[in-house]
């Protein structure tokens, strides 16, 4: 089974797609950012994070997405710009017809380290070590989607 973790962004949103294999550890993919610039208007920028979600999608054709879950912004321009990158990500997975997860980043943190309350190097760190990768995945919002695609295939092997 192939998971996408999508870490929503409107600068920087991270993907991490994952392999799962009965009786197997999770095995990397691909990961990486969609980056979008500051000098683009915000429908050229969701525009650029809709296709390129599309592509990825297209090229490695997951069987799940898992998504972070907006659950707190203490800057509400922030919120609002996230929550419209959430929404693409969304829509573009949803006309994929792909069943989608959505996860909070201490449910994350809980999955992937034990610890819901886990420093974001702990993460990175079981990133690492989950997906027998040789360093940490970088940028951080890359590894970000790699950890959103771990926790649902814990969700997943405790469901089954």
């Amino acid at each position: 089974m192939k998971i996408l973790g999508i870490d929503p962004g409107t600068a920087t949103t991270g993907f991490g797609v994952i392999e799962v294999e009965k009786g197997r550890s999770p095995k990397a993919i691909d990961f990486g950012v969609i980056s979008t610039p500051s000098t683009d208007e915000m429908p050229a920028r969701l525009d650029t994070l809709y296709k390129d979600l599309g592509e990825i999608i297209a090229h490695h054709k997951p069987d799940a997405v898992a998504i972070e879950l907006l659950f707190f912004a203490r800057n509400v321009t922030t919120a609002i710009t996230v929550g419209q990158a959430r929404g693409v990500a969304i829509l573009v997975c949803e006309q994929a017809k792909l069943p989608i997860a959505e996860y909070t980043p201490l449910q994350v943190k809980q999955a992937v380290t034990g610890y819901g309350k886990a420093e974001k190097k702990q993460v990175q760190q079981m990133v690492k070590t989950i997906l027998n990768l040789t360093v940490i995945p970088k940028p951080d919002d890359a590894a970000d989607a790699l950890a959103i695609a771990i926790a649902h295939s814990a969700a997943i092997r405790f469901q089954n």
